[in-house]
């Protein structure tokens, strides 16, 4: 089975690194990419055509958007054959609204008050998160060596992507599943459970720790997926 993978916010396609073989080891052939978080003048639909073309035309993958790529997956979805759409403690989009629209109506952020807020404003309404605040926010749980080689790899975030209205038109006819994180501090664990029941019809799969099980507990997090398969 092909399995294709979204990154979140300040992300890439290096934060797949641990998880990558394992999902290899179990028979199945892996894409990540890099969106182009970066860029001001790109939104989720310019990030799902780059999802696109990371895939080969021939593939229906599991689709796994995590965190903000839960924006992305299902845009994807609509403009080509996907086996199913896996949400890994992610965003759920709700067409003709904006994520951060979401965030104010609906309890989606995490629950574990921050104590530091490190965030620079690059202009162009791009920020970067500063090590500290990462580490609270996707790192808590994460093994230090391993927590300072994901800081060291973080990426300037545009925020166009979280403020624009979503362009997605109507939910993709595609089954969904959904992986919550039960010690997530980047998004609400109990929200993460009452949309997958809600939404996608279906139940969240738990998994232990943090906002990045792909670091932390990447076999597991394989055989997870590997059971949507």
């Amino acid at each position: 089975m092909d399995i294709a993978l979204v990154h979140g916010n300040f992300h890439g396609a290096w934060c797949w690194d641990l998880l990558r073989p394992e999902l290899e080891r179990l028979g199945h052939r892996v894409f990540a990419m890099d969106l182009p978080i970066s860029d001001p003048s790109c939104g989720a639909a310019e990030y799902a055509q780059v999802v696109d073309d990371a895939i080969p035309p021939d593939s229906v993958p599991l689709l796994v958007g995590h965190s903000m790529g839960g924006l992305v997956v299902p845009l994807v979805a609509a403009r080509r054959p996907v086996r199913r759409l896996v949400f890994l403690a992610a965003f759920l989009p709700v067409p003709g609204m904006s994520a951060n629209e979401q965030r104010s109506a609906e309890p989606i952020d995490g629950r574990v008050p921050l104590t530091t807020a490190e965030w620079t404003d690059l202009g162009d309404n791009v920020w970067m998160v500063g090590p500290n605040t990462a580490g609270e926010l996707f790192y808590h749980d994460v093994p230090p060596e391993v927590a300072r080689w994901a800081t060291e790899r973080l990426r300037a975030q545009a925020y166009g992507v979280l403020d624009e209205k979503s362009p997605l038109t109507a939910w993709p006819a595609v089954e969904s599943r959904s992986i919550v994180c039960r010690d997530d501090r980047a998004i609400n664990p109990l929200w993460v459970r009452t949309v997958a029941r809600d939404r996608l019809n279906t139940r969240a799969i738990g998994i232990d720790g943090g906002h990045s099980p792909f670091l932390t507990r990447p076999a597991e997090l394989a055989a997870i997926l590997d059971s949507m398969t």
